[in-house]
């Protein structure tokens, strides 16, 4: 009788697609939530949907839609109404939903448009810090030698500056401005891409495809971006997606120091810095820019872990 039930269940599983194998004697549904479970785990996770809806929704539709979500001048102010609190307070109005400043300037407004200037200043210092890092760091890798020493020596200086200090010291010499504040981040965060792209080429360089590659007669400059820099691409995005937070961070302390963003520029720091001095009886000044970068900073920060998992086949196969 047993034999009997053993063949009807292998001829049940048969018929419906399976080979008699671990799961044939479990139940269609149960058998269904595995095979729907295993490709989730082997991507790395869930997606971060929280974390991607802040930064859609607090950075990059502000940042590009801004004049089209608001009707208020970011720089330009009623002084009649100075000081408004919060549309759900007494004494607020709908038409400042968070409030207005000491110059009678729409906080919401001008948190949409600091939105933009964080934006363009962290992807401009981010492109410059990844081709000149990439690019130092693909040399200093590969040739290794006296370029290595040189890059590396370059590298160690570069992270040893401390960028508060080197920010106050250009600014008082040429003035703030943006170039001066993409300019300052470009020069402090080049060096980490290049120390992490220096360690990724040491160690593709010993790759059995890159030798097969000089063999067969290729140059220099077809290894490096050709069969190096396709391997160590995931890193970079990785990277790249981390330092984001970290260049609005930095952008957003020196401007609240005043060696950042110029006034009257709504940048979310300078917006910080200008209601440091009412933030008991106006304390929305301060709250919302501060949640703003609190919010975004993090976020990108959860994102880029989750893209480091993804993008790891270790981290994969553990899953």
């Amino acid at each position: 009788m047993s034999l009997h039930r053993r063949q009807v269940s292998v001829a049940a599983a048969s018929a419906e697609g399976t080979d008699g194998g671990p799961d044939a004697g479990l139940p269609s549904a149960e058998r269904g939530g595995r095979r729907r479970r295993w490709p989730r785990r082997k991507r790395g996770g869930r997606l971060p949907w929280l974390p991607l809806f802040i930064i859609v929704f607090l950075l990059v539709l502000p940042a590009l839609f801004a004049p089209w979500l608001t009707s208020h001048d970011p720089l330009r102010g009623v002084l009649a109404d100075r000081l408004k609190p919060p549309f759900w307070m007494e004494g607020g109005s709908t038409d400042y939903l968070l409030g207005t400043d000491k110059q009678g300037r729409d906080v919401f407004t001008r948190i949409l448009y600091g939105a933009r200037i964080s934006l363009m200043v962290s992807m401009a210092a981010i492109v410059i810090g990844t081709v000149v890092g990439c690019t130092m760091g693909l040399l200093a890798g590969f040739y290794g030698g006296i370029v290595d020493r040189i890059v590396s020596w370059l590298i160690d200086t570069f992270l040893s500056l401390p960028v508060v200090l080197l920010a106050l010291v250009i600014v008082s010499a040429i003035g703030p401005s943006f170039v001066t504040i993409i300019s300052i981040i470009s020069v402090t965060i080049w060096a980490v891409f290049a120390r992490q792209v220096r360690g990724e080429t040491l160690a593709i360089r010993e790759a059995d495809f890159v030798a097969r590659a000089r063999v067969s007669g290729a140059s220099d400059l077809r290894i490096l971006f050709r069969h190096i820099l396709p391997n160590i691409a995931n890193t970079l995005v990785v990277l790249a997606t981390l330092q984001v937070g970290v260049v609005i961070l930095e952008e957003s302390s020196l401007s609240f120091i005043g060696a950042g963003i110029p006034r009257p520029q709504p940048s979310w720091g300078v917006m910080v810095a200008d209601g440091r001095e009412l933030v008991v009886s106006a304390w929305w000044l301060t709250l919302f820019p501060g949640l703003a970068i609190l919010l975004v900073v993090l976020s990108l920060n959860l994102v880029g872990d989750w893209l480091r998992d993804f993008m790891d086949p270790k981290t994969r196969q553990r899953r």
